[in-house]
C-alpha cells in the first residue's frame, strides 16, 4: 500500500525536523507551511486518497488523520515553546542575582535530640553509640533484669534468634562503655530503639531514646536532681517546675520518675496533662550494685546515676504535636513547620 509507507516516510521526515530546530522563531511556521499547508506534504497525500481501492480506504483514512493531527499537535507546541523562549530572551535581565534553592533542615525529631544533647554537653557528659542489634546479654543480663522479666518476652521484643535482638533501650551502651572504661564515666547514649508495640498516636514500635551515665566515687541522688532540673529548666524554660516520684528499673536504686509542669496550662489542668498539671518526661536513679558487678566496678568504691528520657515523647510535648506517627509519614505540610 503506497500511499500508507508515504505516510510514515513524513512522519520520520516530522520527527527529523523536529529534533533539529534550533532557536529560530520562523521554524514552526516553516514546518507547518512545508507540512500542513496546501501545498504539503500531508495534503499531498490527502489528494492520493481517492487513487487507492475501496476496500483500502477506511485504514489509510484513519492513518491519514492521525497523521495530520499529530503534526498539528506538534508543530502547534514547538511554536509555543518557541514563542515563550523568545520572550524570555527579550526580558531577562541577567544582571539579577541567581535564584537560592530551598534549603532542607533538621526532622524535629533530630533538632529535639540534638539540643538535649547540646545541654548535656555543658555539663560534661560525652556521647557514646551502640549497635542496634544486642544480644540478651547487654539488653537484658548484664542490666539485672531478671531471667523472667516480662521484657524479655516476645509480645514486648523483637527477637532476632535465642541470642539476639532489636534493643529495647539504649542502656546497652552504658554496659559497654563500662566494660571498656574505667570510671570517671560521664556519657550519654542516644539512638533508635524498637519495643513490640501497638501503633496508635501515643506510641510506635520503633522510638529513639537518650540515656545518661556518670560514675565516679561518692555521686549521690541529689547531684542526680540537680542535674536533671538543670536540664529540664534549659530545655523547658526557667519557669518548669519538678517533682521526683518513687519509681521501679531494674537496674537502678532506688529509682524515680520525673514530671514537669504543664507548660500548656502551667499546672492547671489540661487535655496534655490529663487534668493532673503534671507531665511525665524520664525515668532515673542510683545505678544498682548488681549492675556494677556484671560490669567489673567495685560497688564499695564507686557509685554512679543513670536516666533516660524518650526524645519522641519530649518533642511531643516540646512542640505540642498531638500524633506519634506524624514523625515517620514524611509529610511535607507537617515537616516544614520545624
Amino acid at each position: 500500500m503506497d500511499i500508507l509507507n508515504r505516510a510514515d516516510e513524513v512522519r520520520a521526515q516530522l520527527h527529523n525536523d523536529l529534533q533539529q530546530v534550533g532557536t529560530d522563531p520562523q521554524a514552526a511556521e516553516k514546518l507547518r507551511i512545508k507540512y500542513l499547508a496546501k501545498k504539503g506534504l500531508i495534503a499531498a497525500l490527502f489528494a492520493d486518497f481517492n487513487t487507492i481501492p475501496a476496500e483500502q480506504k477506511p485504514q489509510a483514512g484513519r492513518i491519514l488523520n492521525i497523521l495530520k493531527k499529530e503534526a498539528e499537535t506538534q508543530i502547534q507546541a514547538l511554536s509555543e515553546r518557541l514563542k515563550k523562549s523568545s520572550v524570555q530572551d527579550e526580558f531577562f535581565d541577567f544582571t539579577l542575582p541567581g535564584l537560592t534553592p530551598p534549603i532542607g533542615h533538621l526532622h524535629p525529631i533530630t533538632q529535639t535530640l540534638n539540643r538535649v544533647i547540646t545541654i548535656f554537653r555543658e555539663i560534661g557528659f560525652g556521647v557514646e553509640f551502640g549497635p542496634e542489634v544486642e544480644t540478651d546479654y547487654y539488653n537484658f543480663q548484664a542490666l539485672n533484669f531478671a531471667d523472667d522479666h516480662p521484657a524479655r518476652d516476645m509480645q514486648d521484643t523483637f527477637f532476632i534468634d535465642d541470642k539476639r535482638l532489636l534493643r529495647t533501650h539504649t542502656s546497652p551502651i552504658q554496659i559497654r562503655t563500662m566494660l571498656k572504661q574505667k570510671p570517671p564515666i560521664r556519657i550519654l547514649a542516644p539512638g533508635r530503639v524498637y519495643r513490640n508495640e501497638a501503633i496508635n498516636p501515643r506510641s510506635h514500635c520503633v522510638f529513639h531514646q537518650v540515656e545518661g551515665l556518670y560514675v565516679d566515687e561518692q555521686v549521690t541522688f541529689s547531684e542526680l536532681k540537680t542535674t536533671l532540673e538543670l536540664f529540664a529548666k534549659r530545655f523547658f524554660g526557667n519557669d518548669v517546675k519538678i517533682r521526683f516520684r518513687p519509681g521501679f528499673f531494674p537496674f537502678t536504686e532506688p529509682s524515680a520518675e520525673m514530671d514537669i509542669s504543664c507548660f500548656i496550662c502551667a499546672g492547671k489542668g489540661c487535655r496534655l496533662c490529663k487534668y493532673t498539671g503534671w507531665l511525665e518526661i524520664l525515668g532515673c536513679g542510683m545505678v544498682d550494685p548488681n549492675v556494677f558487678e556484671n560490669v567489673g566496678i567495685d560497688p564499695e568504691k564507686y557509685t554512679g546515676y543513670a536516666f533516660g528520657m524518650g526524645i519522641d515523647r519530649t518533642a511531643l510535648l516540646k512542640y505540642g504535636i498531638g500524633d506519634i506517627r506524624l514523625y515517620f509519614e514524611g509529610d511535607m505540610r507537617f515537616l516544614e513547620q520545624f
